[in-house]
């Protein structure tokens, strides 16, 4: 039976536009009813509710054992669904299906994602409540982490998304607890919080400390300086003054991670001329999420389409890509989706190379056992070529992984035969 694939071929003295404000969150909220779950747990650590935003995959369904890879998102009242979009046209091929968790951080939010506490900012009176990061990591490794693995199907391959104070919350997550995710996301973080003290700490551990099996995408914003546009990316660090401080401290930690590569840390830094604080979420969740996953895009796509590659050639480049899964994500990992194991499958039969269609099928098998579609499928291949015996063998697994009509009626057909 085969199944339609997905081809898969976001006045005092200021320095950056702010995050939009309450009337665009709510909007947010509106739209996050249609792309996901509202969820809420209590927190002993910050003791209060806080609610979270799920987004599971298209593939998902509540019937099967499949188990996914997870990102955590901050601010994800605005985010979440920029990263959704991202991932509808990119998941699959560019980027694994993965289950998304968007933590809500409406309220407190400079309290939860600043990593020090300061009471004045540029030289004046800073009285919103901050410098409590580390009680909010502590909420998300003891209490949010292993309340999504209780209650959704996600593995411990995670991503950590934030923007702005979020991204200084990862920057400050990778340098500090690296541990805890695969992959790290900052877009435009805010790296010039109390004195650059995230930037000073990271030149000690990352000289001394491996980030081998880590990722880390960084972004920066156009608007280098507030007030004179004749500051460019190739004279910025030669100002001096604060209009150009976060700036200058996103590029030192740039340099930083550069200088440091040989501890193992993949990493990509990307510049967004044509993009302010308030705008670049998009493009760099949409590149840090290619970037950040460049291992998962398929490989060698030329020779799995041409139907003159042998199938021993084919064989090997499928089980390269299950070890190449297995590496990166810590565990088995089907290499291709069902679907185009089983679309390949009936190409490859409808061209009457049928040695390829059987290897086609019997992976599709062997990576989703569960599935009764993939027992069907073998049953057509042996139906096709007069083994009516082996047909009703496959049909009958069929039904008993999926005991509906159709995979009655075809026992029952093969049965006559």
């Amino acid at each position: 039976m085969i199944h339609q694939l997905k081809y898969v071929l976001c006045l005092t003295f200021v320095i950056l536009i702010q995050l939009p404000g309450s009337a665009q969150v709510n909007n947010n909220q509106q739209f996050l009813k249609k792309i996901g779950i509202t969820d809420s747990l209590y927190s002993n650590t910050l003791k209060e509710y806080r609610e979270i935003y799920v987004s599971l995959p298209e593939s998902y369904n509540p019937s099967n054992t499949i188990k996914y890879p997870v990102a955590y998102i901050l601010d994800g009242e605005m985010l979440l669904p920029t990263v959704a979009i991202v991932q509808s046209y990119y998941s699959g091929g560019f980027t694994p299906e993965m289950i998304l968790i968007g933590i809500s951080n409406s309220k407190n939010r400079t309290r939860d994602l600043t990593p020090t506490k300061i009471e004045t900012k540029y030289g004046m009176p800073f009285t919103e409540e901050n410098g409590q990061a580390s009680n909010f990591l502590k909420f998300i490794k003891e209490e949010l982490i292993p309340f999504v693995e209780k209650k959704y199907p996600v593995t411990n391959y995670r991503t950590l998304i934030g923007h702005s104070y979020g991204g200084l919350f990862t920057i400050s997550t990778l340098v500090n607890n690296p541990q805890l995710f695969a992959n790290y996301l900052a877009i435009d973080p805010s790296l010039d919080w109390d004195n650059q003290i995230i930037l000073n700490q990271a030149k000690a551990v990352f000289a001394k400390n491996s980030f081998k099996g880590k990722s880390l995408f960084m972004s920066l914003g156009g608007q280098l300086h507030m007030q004179n546009s004749k500051v460019t990316l190739e004279n910025v660090m030669q100002d001096t003054t604060d209009f150009t401080v976060f700036s200058r401290s996103n590029i030192e930690f740039s340099n930083l991670v550069t200088k440091n590569h040989n501890n193992g840390l993949t990493y990509e830094w990307k510049f967004y001329p044509r993009d302010l604080h308030g705008t670049i979420a998009f493009p760099s969740i949409m590149d840090g999420l290619i970037s950040i996953f460049e291992w998962y895009q398929m490989e060698n796509t030329d020779k799995i389409n041409s139907f003159d590659t042998p199938k021993e050639e084919l064989f090997r480049i499928i089980k390269n890509r299950e070890k190449k899964l297995q590496t990166h994500f810590g565990y088995s990992e089907p290499p291709y989706p069902e679907e185009l194991l089983n679309m390949s499958g009936y190409m490859n039969m409808d061209m009457e190379q049928l040695e390829k269609a059987k290897m086609y099928f019997e992976l599709a098998i062997e990576y989703y056992p569960q599935s009764a579609n993939a027992y069907d499928s073998m049953s057509e291949f042996y139906e096709r070529i007069n083994d009516f015996d082996n047909a009703l063998v496959y049909a009958i697994k069929a039904y008993d992984k999926n005991p509906n009509e159709y995979y009655k009626q075809r026992m029952e057909t093969l049965k006559k035969n």
